[in-house]
């Protein structure tokens, strides 16, 4: 069975996908933009504040499946440019201190609404 996630802890979708789905007891969150979660404007100007934003959102959703960032497996994270990667670990790596889950990171052409930075989660829940 898939249970689809639509949370308001989190931005609204901006386009025909739920915000995460949960499958066999793994959570898997879509990819996470820099939004206001009430106007669903992009916030920050650096690839390094628009981590932060996407790092609160990202628990914010998974407060409302009732885990946190310690239940994280794996993250990917898109970069427009990969000459951000440095500013972008540096706020990543802030929020996983010593749990340190699977990542990839790799850099797009582009990515929606003109973000510098995309997230995807995928989670374990008890």
């Amino acid at each position: 069975m898939i249970q689809q996630i639509q949370s308001n802890k989190a931005p609204k979708a901006v386009g025909p996908y739920s915000q995460a789905v949960i499958v066999n007891g793994v959570a898997y969150l879509s990819g996470m933009l820099p939004l206001d979660i009430e106007q669903g404007n992009i916030v920050g100007i650096t690839a390094a504040e628009q981590t932060e934003r996407i790092m609160n959102n990202i628990i914010g959703l998974l407060s409302e499946l009732n885990i946190g960032l310690k239940e994280v497996i794996k993250t990917t994270i898109f970069l427009d440019s990969i000459e951000s990667f440095q500013s972008v670990n540096e706020v990543y790596g802030s929020y996983f201190t010593t749990h340190k889950p699977a990542r990839s990171c790799v850099e797009v052409s582009a990515i929606p609404k003109g973000a510098l930075v995309e997230i995807e989660v995928i989670a374990k829940i008890d």
